[in-house]
């Protein structure tokens, strides 16, 4: 299957899922490929994680900026229990993430399937999408534990 095919199948995919970033995301690539804009390519493969995850702490980091969050807040929250697991949460996520984007660097094929696990996810188990890199971790956690399992 081409390139064009399976952006157009993703395309299909995320308007039957209901998933407007997966079929934003293969109208863009879709676009980008029919209007010979290569460099958009290149681009988004060198630093379209780097972008992703930039509007992704952006987003997180507002109510900070306008002022919904106080520094006693967050002092609080990180000296309690829960902010305590939020640490522990954080580091345990930024490690599985490692090994998520050295399977995508490996497999890179392995988007599409960690893409229909996702609309699975979000169809039947109502999850809220968070983007192919924590799929590639959870993957790569149970690719890891699956060859443990074996020897």
């Amino acid at each position: 299957m081409s390139g064009v095919n399976m952006l157009v199948a993703l395309l299909l995919i995320g308007i039957m899922a209901r998933s407007n970033l997966i079929a934003t995301a293969a109208c863009l690539l879709l676009i980008a490929k029919f209007t010979n804009l290569k460099f958009v390519f290149s681009l988004l493969e060198r630093r379209g994680l780097e972008m992703g995850i930039l509007f992704l702490m952006l987003s997180i980091l507002v109510p900070l900026a306008n002022g919904k969050i106080t520094e006693q807040d967050i002092i609080y929250n990180l000296t309690s229990l829960p902010g305590i697991l939020s640490i522990a949460g954080g580091a345990l996520a930024t490690c599985l993430n490692t090994q998520g984007l050295k399977l995508l660097k490996i497999d890179p094929e392995i988007v599409f399937g960690l893409v229909i696990g996702s609309i699975l996810g979000i169809v039947f188990l109502h999850g809220v999408p968070v983007g192919p890199l924590m799929a590639a971790a959870v993957a790569a956690l149970f690719t890891r534990g699956l060859r443990i399992f074996r020897r």
